[in-house]
């Protein structure tokens, strides 16, 4: 029997992730943004405001408690196993190169910045997500690696590791966690009129992305391929997350450690994924439909296992 504690629980982690993209379905409804204005902000929010709250979250953090072995090395190979898994049952089931790029990274690849940073946030509070934020610098090369790897191998390009690995480098995110790790390490002191916007900016950042995001969802046509559509679906919200969910437990993580877990398998699909899949000629419309659709039905599943985990007292 769920209580109506645990309910709230969920409720309180997800609902508010929703009502802001639903700020952006109505920013995009009344044409408060043009296309080329949402552009220029989603740029901003990326390339300034997400480096900033890598900085802060890494500078204002214990790294003894943030750094935890046990989670990185689960969270790598549950990432290698669902990556595997999914490679070779795309491969033997699709016959189309474009579709099987599209759907591979679609399964693997999730938003877990955009949308399991605050909810990890809403749940435990936005000044103990460090943890969480410190995954991101691990996943986040892992995932665009794989998405090029693939992409690349399925439109019969060659894979340059080398000038993969140098983008990830000059990632804005990845920049502002090794800067804020340094600063750390060296004992750098911010003095507290400096430290106090760079807090501000933090703050702001997960709100206006996922703002943005709900702005910039568009609806393309679904009738060439629904069972691609609905297997990608399935797979990204149900049958990942509960493989994933199941080893996690057997292996004893609980609370934030198994909300950080649902934060990178259990969120909807990166939107990231819809323009890789455009930049290296894959089925960018099933992309951009993998994005919508799980992003809209990601707020049913991601509180059920919320209030899964509240039930069993996992949280």
């Amino acid at each position: 029997m769920i209580s109506s504690e645990q309910f709230f629980v969920a409720a309180g982690a997800v609902v508010p992730l929703f009502i802001l993209m639903s700020i952006g379905l109505l920013v995009r409804r009344f044409n408060l943004l043009t296309d080329l204005e949402i552009n220029h902000v989603n740029a901003m929010v990326f390339k300034t405001l997400f480096s900033v709250m890598m900085f802060y979250n890494m500078y204002t953090t214990n790294l003894r408690e943030t750094m935890r072995p046990d989670i990185i090395v689960f969270s790598i190979s549950a990432l290698a196993v669902v990556y595997a898994v999914s490679f070779f049952l795309v491969y033997r089931i699709v016959p189309g190169p474009k579709q099987r790029g599209a759907m591979i990274q679609a399964i693997y690849r999730s938003n877990f910045v955009l949308m399991g940073v605050p909810l990890v946030g809403n749940i435990f509070g936005e000044n103990n997500i460090a943890m969480t934020s410190m995954m991101i610098a691990i996943i986040i090369p892992i995932y665009n690696v794989l998405a090029v790897f693939t992409l690349e191998t399925f439109r019969g390009g060659r894979f340059d590791l080398l000038h993969v690995l140098g983008g990830v480098l000059r990632n804005p995110m990845i920049i502002g966690a090794i800067v804020g790790v340094l600063f750390l390490t060296l004992g750098i002191q911010l003095p507290k009129p400096v430290l106090k916007p760079l807090g501000q900016m933090s703050a702001m950042t997960s709100p206006l992305a996922l703002i943005i995001l709900g702005a910039s969802f568009r609806f393309s046509s679904i009738s060439e391929n629904p069972r691609y559509l609905v297997s990608v679906v399935l797979s990204r919200l149900v049958i990942v997350p509960a493989a994933v969910f199941a080893a996690a437990i057997y292996f004893g993580f609980r609370g934030q450690e198994l909300v950080t877990m649902l934060a990178i398998f259990g969120t909807p699909c990166a939107v990231a994924s819809f323009s890789m899949a455009q930049l290296l000629d894959s089925d960018a419309s099933l992309a951009g439909n993998c994005v919508v659709f799980t992003s809209a039905l990601s707020c049913v599943t991601m509180f059920a296992w919320l209030l899964f985990f509240a039930a069993c007292g996992y949280l």
